[in-house]
């Protein structure tokens, strides 16, 4: 064992950044042994776009729970590589639209076969005694109510 891995809960985040890097490097592994030339870090904008058909850039950041800049960087990301086009809001003019293009329509059927295989892989990784997703979908939920920030700040000004 490491010494990482000793440090227990302090190395919670630690940890997690080294999951998230190797479940990265190999979907970025399975994407490329498909032929699909895909950076991961486009993965939840383009899929929410997929899934909502036609979505405004604050449903998108919401959705994908990141900033507004980083959102439209990714944005303008797509829309170079033409797998996304934007449209102005009939009801608000100042607000634009994204839909997936007739490129990225397709590439998305050639990315469900891998998504399919994906989950398969990722379900077997996560199906363990304490279900991976269950223990972090519980821990957002708390983070949620409340910060460890503010969780560790009620705990200083207790004592």
């Amino acid at each position: 064992m490491n010494v990482i891995n000793e440090a227990g809960i302090l190395a919670l985040s630690t940890r997690l950044r080294r999951l998230s890097e190797q479940l990265r490097k190999d979907g970025a592994l399975i994407y490329k042994a498909f032929g699909i030339d895909f950076e991961l870090k486009w993965f939840p904008v383009i899929f929410t776009i997929y899934k909502k058909e036609v979505v405004s850039v604050v449903e998108i950041a919401n959705e994908i729970g990141y900033t507004h800049p980083s959102t439209i960087t990714l944005l303008k990301e797509l829309e170079k590589l033409e797998l996304i086009q934007w449209e102005k809001d009939k009801q608000d003019e100042r607000k634009r639209l994204f839909k997936l293009t007739l490129k990225g329509q397709e590439l998305i059927g050639k990315m469900k076969p891998v998504w399919e295989l994906m989950a398969q892989v990722l379900g077997d990784i996560s199906d363990n005694q304490n279900n991976l997703l269950a223990a972090i979908n519980e821990a957002e939920e708390k983070i949620a109510n409340q910060s460890s920030y503010q969780r560790a700040l009620q705990l200083k000004n207790s004592k």
